[in-house]
């Protein structure tokens, strides 16, 4: 494979990640990962691809597991460790892609073979949303602040967004979006029968 670009003493597919807080629209994750795929992994006569579903996967791309699979076996690029299971938020590069199945390397050296049936379990991860980003960390983040609902741009997301940066943050968006998402600290009130379960429980013990 090919030497990505670097930015300073960064890899840009290893050491940055874009995160925003959501899906959809311009800077959207699935807007956002379209082009940043064309603009850092071009389509190439030299590199194997295949499409799934509304996307396309390209050796050298960078890409998320979306779910736990506690049963896919994995062997250490090392060739001395193997074991199962990829989970929900785990980051590597497509290494090959052929026929039968397409190989990712991931981050913690793991490398995995995915057949047809099971790569819907793979998304690209040039961009991710602030959710997902949650228990990772990068050493730099690069933070796209737009504008959107109110009931998502939180301070606790803000909060989440800006803590996945290791060495270097930087945030994109305007000032004063930026001040409303500190300001607004909303947050679901979620309402379960919980207390009411532990009291009684608590009670029959005590009786």
């Amino acid at each position: 494979m090919q030497d990505f670009q670097k930015c300073g003493k960064y890899d840009i597919l290893k050491d940055v990640q874009i995160l925003t807080p959501t899906k959809k629209g311009e800077t959207g994750t699935k807007n956002l990962n379209k082009n940043l795929q064309q603009a850092l992994n071009p389509k190439s006569k030299f590199k194997n691809e295949r499409e799934f579903g509304d996307f396309v996967l390209r050796e050298g791309d960078k890409v998320m597991q979306i779910r736990n699979n506690y049963d896919i076996y994995w062997e250490g690029i090392d060739g001395k460790s193997y074991g199962s299971g990829v989970y929900n938020g785990d980051l590597g590069i497509v290494n090959k892609i052929t026929p039968d199945y397409v190989e990712v390397i991931f981050d913690d050296d793991k490398l995995v073979k995915y057949e047809s049936n099971i790569i819907e379990e793979l998304e690209l991860a040039y961009a991710i949303t602030i959710h997902k980003s949650q228990g990772s960390e990068f050493p730099v983040g690069v933070m796209i602040i737009t504008n959107g609902p109110p009931m998502l741009y939180t301070r606790n997301l803000l909060y989440t967004g800006v803590t996945r940066a290791k060495e270097l943050l930087i945030i994109l968006g305007k000032e004063m979006l930026l001040s409303r998402m500190i300001d607004n600290v909303d947050t679901k009130k979620r309402n379960t029968g919980l207390k009411y379960k532990i009291e009684k429980y608590v009670g029959i013990f005590n009786m």
